[in-house]
């Protein structure tokens, strides 16, 4: 099955005064149609670059880049502007960013669709059905200047569905949010990738927010590092468990990232030393002289890699 998101070897560079600045270096994302996946990263991961190129905002100096078919290196200006239409849709972390001030609630989520010439009755009907799925309907008809920062970014999530996308991006959704509103947002998002079946690609550094979703994967250094799946399975007893297994992306040259957490914990930095077991390999601090630690081993058989 061809993925959704289709990233790979991607390269950004940013050139200003003379200097660039390589904001991605290689890297390689796949997210199957009707996920829902937090990228996480510090800030200068690269994060918002993929971001910027995924909504179609920048484009990639090299490699591979497709969004539901469409090829984001070969699209001219006019198919960009109709695919950041109608194949995506988008909420800014900035609140103010995503309503305009003068309309309700209501208002904003009919827009786009009376942009995109729908008959009056299929607009109004498309209107209250992403009213009610959002939970907004007790205050659908304020202005976003009477509405909480969580209020507004529902409303926000509501206009970027109004046109049927098949991805959802969204930057920082929570991240000018309290706690209460920020599980509200998150639960809406939730509802959408539920409800609509629509792709979720959420860019956070809430490590909250990225714990309740099933795949989050980490950006460092302009590629992907690691990646933890998660999945909750029934016991014989009939109670729920949940499971996380955590991966190291490894790269078509042989590159990966380890955890960071493993890195301390050993000790490691400049040359380590690496050894071939029979189903996995260890990597050990290059000095094991009267060392205790124990070896990061990493399975050969990668499993979902």
């Amino acid at each position: 099955m061809t993925p959704q998101i289709d990233c790979s070897d991607l390269v950004k560079i940013f050139s200003a005064e003379g200097v660039e600045v390589q904001a991605l270096q290689g890297l390689t994302l796949r997210v199957e149609s009707g996920e829902l996946t937090a990228i996480v990263g510090a800030s200068g991961s690269g994060k918002s670059t993929l971001l910027s190129i995924l909504t179609g905002l920048e484009v990639p100096t090299a490699g591979k880049a497709v969004v539901d078919g469409h090829d984001l290196l070969a699209m001219s200006s006019a198919e960009r502007t109709r695919y950041r239409r109608e194949t995506v849709g988008f909420v800014w972390q900035q609140t103010s960013r995503n309503l305009l001030p003068y309309y309700s609630a209501r208002q904003n989520i009919a827009m786009p669709l009376a942009l995109a010439g729908m008959p009056r009755a299929r607009r109004a009907e498309r209107t209250d059905q992403l009213i009610d799925l959002l939970g907004i309907g007790d205050f659908a008809d304020r202005r976003p200047t009477q509405l909480s920062g969580g209020q507004q970014q529902r409303t926000a999530i509501a206009v970027a569905l109004a046109n049927e996308p098949k991805v959802l991006f969204a930057d920082e959704p929570t991240g000018e949010l309290d706690d209460v509103n920020s599980q509200l947002v998150f639960d809406a998002l939730g509802a959408v990738n539920r409800e609509l079946g629509v792709t979720v690609l959420i860019v956070t550094h809430d490590q909250e927010v990225s714990t309740k979703v099933r795949r989050t994967v980490q950006i460092r250094d302009g590629r992907l590092s690691t990646e933890v799946h998660r999945s909750t399975e029934t016991d014989e007893f009939g109670e729920e468990q949940h499971r996380s297994q955590e991966f190291v992306v490894l790269d078509r040259v042989g590159r990966l990232q380890l955890p960071q957490e493993y890195v301390r914990t050993l000790g490691l930095s400049g040359l380590v030393r690496v050894e071939l077991a029979v189903d996995h390999a260890e990597v050990h601090p290059s000095e094991q002289a009267g060392a205790t630690e124990q070896p990061a081993a990493t399975e050969s058989t990668g499993g979902d890699k």
